[in-house]
This record gives structure tokens, C-alpha cells and sequence, in this order.
């Protein structure tokens, strides 16, 4: 079976001090097939603190992901030529919170050093990051508003194409439920995630299936079997597979399995971008 990791995070995301160096020599130790670096790259906080008013700032982790991703870029593209015959490295960036800052994201967009983008919706509007939500505060009306309100941006983030795949969806539900026991049922948003599957096959777009709930104690990934076959039967074709690491151990995590999950689902093949564009390896050779 063809094993790939194309979410991964290095030193050059604020919530890893993976050391990239030791990153790229772990996956090629593993002899994955493709093996993609995403560091944070945040729309909403592209620039330097002082470019965001104070209620701005308070809705933010960290600024200047600018900084960031010219950095991991610059590492990524030069261990590129390093590696290059011994590992199938790809330049990559998960851009978060698109919606919020489409200048920005045309900048990364436009940047012919990146291969593969992943669109990330980690907060909505008017709240923070679901990392840091108290969810005890919320009754089950407040989840579901949240909730309601995430998958209407990630439809409308579908609109914009400006990224290759969205990542991690259903990541709205990994904090409440890994911390709190809170299991809201999705399926009352079917129909607006069916609409945003099928705005991805239409466009030549694509979803990821992100391994890092399996080892995290969320129990499945993001998002699960039942969606992941969604969006095959309504047209979606693009798959990736990503460990969604900030470690060098968890390189590679679990990406069998995801692999699995994608031919239980009626996929054959599984993708990796190179200059933007899809390249297709059969899930068993």
C-alpha cells in the first residue's frame, strides 16, 4: 500500500518546534511516496501586531505569519535540492482563515515556490481559534449555532479556490468532544457539506483525510468515513492523506490507515501536488 504524509508542520509553525532538518531526514527514512512540509500560514494574522486593532488581536494566537512563511518556504525550497532523488519533498502551506484576508492568501497563491495548499478554517468570525473556545460556557443551541456557522464558512471557503484541498474538516468538533465528552450530531448539516463536496469536484478541488485524530483520543479522523464517502459518491475524486504532525515522531502517523479509509470509501488512487497540480499514485500497487 502507498503511504504519503502531506500535512505536516515544522519549527516554522508557532505550535511545533519540530526541527525541520530532522523532519525531512525522518520521512525519508520512512520512504513515503510524497512527503509534504504545510506550515501554519494564518490569512488573519498575516501581518505584524500593530496592523490588527486591539479586539483583533485578542482573537488571535499570534500575527506576522508572514515572517513564518517566508521562512519555512525558504527552508522547504532549499531542502528540496538537498533531498532531491532520495525524497519526494513538497513545499506546501496550510493557509488558515482564508475568508478573512483573500489579499493575502493571493500572495501565497501566486508564490511559484509552493506546491500544495491546504485550506484551513481553525476559527470562524467573531470567534477565536476552536483550540481556545470554552465550550462549558455553551449550552447544546450555542454548539449547534457554532457549528452551523463553521460549515457555512467552509462552504463559502470552497468558493474561493484559492487552495488545493480543505483540510481537516470536522475539525470543529476535535476540543469539544476530546475535552468535554461533547458529541453533537452533524448530520443536520449534510446538505450544506454535500454542497460544499460538490463545489470541490466541480472546481478540480479536493478534501484531505487527517490521521491525527486517531492518536490524539478523538477516535476517528477528520472527517470520517461517512463524509469521506460523501464526497467520492458526489463526484470527488482529489484525496490526500496527512498526519497533520508537529513532531518529528508522528511523521507519518497513522497515514495507513488513511489510506485504508479512502479505499473503503470507493477511492483507488490517493494525491500529492507538485507546482500546483494533482499527481494520482494507486492506493495499492
Amino acid at each position: 500500500m502507498v503511504l504519503m504524509d502531506c500535512h505536516t508542520h515544522t519549527q516554522f509553525s508557532v505550535d511545533s518546534e519540530a526541527d525541520i532538518n530532522a523532519c525531512v531526514e525522518r520521512a525519508a527514512g520512512l520512504g513515503l511516496t510524497a512527503y509534504a512540509i504545510t506550515d501554519h500560514c494564518e490569512c488573519d494574522a498575516w501581518y505584524p501586531a500593530e496592523h490588527y486593532s486591539a479586539e483583533e488581536r485578542e482573537m488571535l494566537e499570534s500575527t506576522d505569519y508572514k515572517a513564518d512563511y517566508e521562512a519555512s518556504v525558504a527552508a522547504v525550497s532549499a531542502l528540496k535540492e538537498k533531498y532531491a532523488g532520495r525524497l519526494n519533498l513538497i513545499c506546501g502551506s496550510e493557509l488558515g482563515q482564508i475568508l478573512f484576508d483573500t489579499d493575502a492568501a493571493r500572495i501565497v497563491n501566486a508564490d511559484k515556490r509552493i506546491d500544495f495548499i491546504i485550506g484551513s478554517a481553525h476559527r470562524i468570525h467573531g470567534e477565536k481559534d476552536f483550540y481556545f473556545i470554552d465550550y462549558t460556557q455553551l449550552d447544546m443551541d450555542g454548539i449547534y449555532d457554532l457549528l452551523g456557522r463553521y460549515f457555512r464558512e467552509v462552504y463559502e471557503l470552497s468558493q474561493t479556490g484559492l487552495f488545493d484541498v480543505i483540510g481537516h474538516i470536522t475539525y470543529c468538533l476535535r476540543y469539544m468532544k476530546q475535552r468535554h465528552g461533547i458529541c453533537p450530531d452533524i448530520s443536520r448539516y449534510d446538505d450544506i457539506i454535500a454542497e460544499t463536496f460538490r463545489t470541490l469536484a466541480h472546481s478540480g478541488r479536493g478534501i484531505e483525510i487527517n490521521t491525527s485524530g486517531l492518536r490524539q483520543g478523538f477516535g476517528a479522523t477528520f472527517p470520517d468515513l461517512k463524509y469521506v464517502r460523501m464526497y467520492r459518491e458526489l463526484g470527488g475524486e482529489i484525496i490526500t492523506i496527512g498526519s497533520d504532525s508537529h513532531t518529528v515522531e508522528d511523521i507519518g502517523a497513522d497515514v495507513g490507515k488513511g489510506a485504508e479509509l479512502a479505499k473503503a470509501a470507493g477511492f483507488r488512487y490517493l494525491t500529492y501536488f507538485k507546482e500546483r497540480k494533482a499527481n494520482f499514485v494507486k492506493i495499492e500497487n
